[in-house]
């Protein structure tokens, strides 16, 4: 079994990120390692906690773990800060930001969730309310409407048979 320096390991995982972004068969191939132990350094280095993307190519198709660590590294970084490692990394600064929000509304308690959630179904009564009403007042429409047409027709039949009728 052959063995690898930290250097090398670090270099060919490397290429596994944006913007390279090799798929483990192609980069096993380009540097003759074989897949299985790219694959485990990949599964280590995601276990560090490092933001490593899994086999897909874009980046909001990476697990939930891999953009939770990208949330935690750049907790603490400025608008520049975040904007260079986004680059680094192979990702937009607006991705980060929208998985932090994801991680800060997945993190809202039971109760806050449920008081969402009643307001919601309020919401939704008083809308279903109004609709409810519309629709009433259009049915009436349409039926004072046809009882309008009718009336007309029968009107116009009868003064047609009064006129032949003298």
């Amino acid at each position: 079994m052959a063995r690898y320096s930290y250097e090398r390991k670090a270099a060919l995982l490397k290429k596994l990120l944006p913007p390279i972004n090799l798929s483990v068969a192609e980069l096993a191939r380009q540097e003759g390692v074989s897949e299985q132990t790219l694959y485990n350094w990949r599964k280590q280095v995601k276990a560090e906690g490092a933001a490593v993307p899994g086999d897909k190519k874009l980046a909001d198709d990476w697990p939930a773990e891999a953009k939770f660590a990208m949330v935690v590294e750049t907790a603490t970084l400025s608008e520049i800060e975040l904007s260079e490692y986004c680059r680094r990394k192979g990702v937009y600064p607006e991705q980060v930001k929208s998985w932090r929000q994801a991680c800060i509304a997945g993190q809202t308690s039971s109760r806050e969730q449920k008081q969402a959630e009643q307001a919601r179904a309020r919401a939704d009564k008083k809308r279903i309310k109004v609709l409810e009403k519309e629709l009433k007042r259009k049915e009436k429409a349409l039926a004072e409407a046809a009882a309008l047409l009718v009336l007309r027709k029968k009107l116009k039949a009868y003064l047609e048979g009064d006129s032949e009728a003298e």
